[in-house]
Order: C-alpha cells, then sequence, then structure tokens
C-alpha cells in the first residue's frame, strides 16, 4: 500500500545544495513538511509537476541557482516566486511562503522593497 503524505514538493535538477538547504529551513519553520526528489527538466517543468504532484498543491523546482514556487492549477510558466541567483534569506523566505500558500497566511517578502 502506497501512502502520500501531505508535503510540499520539491524537483531538483543539479540544486545548489546551501540554498536548497535555506528553502527547506523555511519550510520546517512554518511546521509543514516536504520531500525532495531529483528530476531531469527546465525550471518551470519542474516547479509546476511538483505543484501537481503535491498534495498540498504547492511545489517548488530548481535548477542549479534558480528557483521557482508554483501552486496547482496555475499554468505552466506562471510561477508564485522565481528567483535566480538569489541571497540566503530569499531562499528561506520562499520556502515559508510555499507553506504560506497552503496555510492561507500572508507572505514574506522575496524581493527588495516588499
Amino acid at each position: 500500500m502506497v501512502v502520500n503524505k501531505p508535503t510540499i514538493i520539491i524537483y531538483t535538477n543539479d540544486p545548489d545544495q546551501e540554498f536548497l538547504h535555506e528553502i527547506c529551513s523555511g519550510i520546517e519553520e512554518e511546521g509543514l513538511l516536504y520531500e525532495i526528489h531529483e528530476r531531469a527538466g527546465e525550471l518551470d517543468d519542474l516547479a509546476h509537476e511538483a505543484a501537481e504532484d503535491s498534495m498540498l498543491g504547492s511545489g517548488i523546482g530548481m535548477s542549479g541557482q534558480r528557483i521557482a514556487m508554483q501552486m496547482r492549477r496555475l499554468p505552466k510558466g506562471h510561477n508564485v516566486f522565481e528567483l535566480n541567483a538569489p541571497r540566503f534569506w530569499q531562499c528561506r523566505n520562499l520556502g515559508a511562503n510555499s507553506a504560506r500558500a497552503v496555510k492561507k497566511m500572508p507572505f514574506k517578502a522575496i524581493y527588495r522593497g516588499e
């Protein structure tokens, strides 16, 4: 029997490990679980498939130092957030925001001036 847990799915393609650690820390701080799976693919494909495969409807795609957060039912390429070579605080907040989207809470700042 296969049991799917309510988790945020993270699909990665050769991810920056330090950025990935910060994303996971942000999710954990919000009290949710996550799963990380290595996959081939482009950033938009990874994020879209992660959101579709997540029981919670929130997914993150990561390719190198590029990161995208996606929600189920949004068209592929219409990411909620997308970062390219971010700072560590942005990665942590993106992870937290993927959990906050599920909990229907306000997002943390990702970009300067928010």
